[in-house]
């Protein structure tokens, strides 16, 4: 997943994703999780201690001083992987893979991660969180850009997080020679984007699939794969829960709300041997069903609030296939009423069912198109009707047209101008509707045109056009007195806009 660092993106969540992003759930389930893994590795830990001690004399614990959340500073708790001696504590603050100071059980505890797990008692009382980024030392947090640093430390760093799964083998990447010069410029950028990428998108689904590549990574057969940097934003929890749960469970919703209408009303007028139950299992197997086959079609990678008309229309076909199958089911139980433990339903309340749910199925997946759509129109009617912005006539019914029109439309310039129509000469294009505008006539009747709607500019968008031809509709405009803008400067703008300022 690659995402620009260099802006704060704006989201809007649902309300369990807001919940879990304002801390309050996440922090409930950090409590919940500690408590039970320290209750659970109380013995393992005895023996990892004892281990330790059977060493070489030394404290269990170490305690580091490092970064939390807002700046403040708290001692994170690992077990004891270096000698006792001062040089171990008056070090690089990195360790690499030939450092002396690590001891041969301290290096099989940090292959197997199992160094971080009193982290858990950091968790309970509040200092981190099981997913995080991860805290460093003060002398490192210091180097960090000052907006990095800000939009980092505004949350609690974690036992684990996406860059310390990524970079799970750094000390390897690391020798003695020069290890922090090496690790401030090769890996600690790439760490902060990558913990800046988990500020602003974390998820509780995120953080399952954050955990579960955690656990993976530490297999050894895994333990030298890279895991690729998209699957740790976008793993297999979050994806289950985005592409296949969360459509079904819509799906559901809708099939149940239909079958119930439906079944109700059928009832009314015929006899029909199903009670509540079985049509609510209906309804859960038409929803299984359907999702299915729209996985089969590759609709669970569509993102639906992108969506264009060529993935609806697979959409319909996606649910017209898994209607004829329900269709097919249902007409051999007419002709085989021992197949199945209920007796058939009437075809034509089969026909029912499968349009309205493939009815329903398109307009949850298009709601937000239709809301924006719906209020895009309204918007522009009120613009068109209170006269908002200075009032523009596009000259040219061509891609230049198009692209004109595009730009008064949806750029930020769009919020100042307000499109009343096309000039084209073109007579099959009179009165027609084009790109949301309508063709008002040619260019003879410019002066007319612009005094009639009280037009202040004119975007000259023909591109191809005999000079005279130019000429005379360029007198037009200035003899009824609009500003007239040439397409082609207003792409030249856009242009150096894209370029940036010149560097002499």
């Amino acid at each position: 997943m690659i995402t620009d660092t260099s802006k704060k993106v704006t989201t809007i969540h649902p309300p369990l994703a807001r919940a879990w992003r304002t801390g309050f759930v996440k922090r409930g389930l950090d409590i919940l999780a500690s408590a039970l893994g320290l209750l659970v590795l109380a013995p393992f830990f005895g023996v990892i201690a004892i281990l330790i001690k059977r060493e070489e004399p030394g404290p269990v614990f170490y305690r580091g001083l490092r970064t939390g959340r807002d700046g403040r500073e708290f001692g994170i708790l690992k077990f004891r992987t270096m000698r006792e001696d001062p040089k171990s504590y008056t070090g690089p603050r990195i360790t690499a893979r030939d450092d002396k100071r690590i001891t041969p059980l301290g290096a099989w505890l940090r292959d197997a991660k199992l160094n971080e797990l009193p982290q858990l008692w950091n968790v309970l009382v509040g200092e981190m969180s099981l997913v995080g980024p991860r805290p460093e030392d003060p002398e490192i947090v210091k180097t960090w850009p000052e907006d990095a640093r800000k939009e980092i430390l505004s949350m609690r760093p974690g036992i684990t997080s996406p860059a310390s799964v990524l970079y799970r083998n750094e000390e390897n990447m690391l020798t003695t020679d020069g290890v922090m010069d090496t690790y401030l410029r090769d890996i600690a950028p790439d760490k902060l984007r990558l913990d800046r990428l988990y500020v602003r998108h974390h998820s509780f689904m995120g953080d399952l699939d954050v955990l579960f590549w955690t656990v993976v990574a530490i297999v050894p057969l895994i333990s030298r794969t890279r895991i690729p940097e998209g699957r740790l934003f976008v793993g297999p929890f979050y994806q289950f829960a985005r592409r296949h749960f969360s459509w079904f469970f819509l799906d559901l919703i809708a099939s149940l709300i239909v079958v119930g209408i439906i079944g109700t009303a059928w009832r009314l007028f015929e006899t029909i041997d199903w009670g509540v139950k079985p049509l609510a299992i209906f309804a859960f197997g038409v929803a299984f069903l359907f999702s299915i086959v729209n996985v089969f079609f590759g609709l669970d990678r569509v993102y639906w609030s992108r969506a264009n008309v060529e993935d609806g229309f697979l959409l319909a076909l996606s649910n017209g296939f898994s209607s004829l199958v329900l269709f097919a089911f249902n007409s051999i139980l007419i002709h085989r009423p021992r197949l199945f433990f209920l007796p058939a339903l009437p075809p034509e309340m089969i026909v029912l069912f499968c349009f309205f749910i493939s009815l329903a199925s398109l307009i949850i997946r298009y709601r937000l198109r239709l809301v924006t759509s719906l209020a895009g129109r309204w918007t522009a009617w009120r613009r068109e009707n209170t006269g908002f912005g200075e009032r523009v006539l596009i000259l040219g019914a061509g891609e230049g047209g198009e692209i004109a029109h595009i730009l008064m439309r949806h750029s930020a310039i769009g919020k100042a101008f307000n499109v009343i129509g096309i000039v084209d000469d073109d007579p099959s294009k009179r009165g027609m509707r084009v790109n949301r505008a309508w063709v008002l006539g040619s260019s003879n009747e410019l002066p007319a045109l612009i005094e009639k709607h009280d037009v202040s500019i004119v975007i000259f968008a023909i591109t191809n056009i005999p000079p005279e031809a130019r000429e005379r509709m360029i007198n037009l405009c200035k003899r009824a007195g609009a500003r007239l803008i040439h397409l082609s400067d207003i792409l030249g703008a856009v242009k150096t806009q894209l370029e940036g300022p010149s560097k002499s």
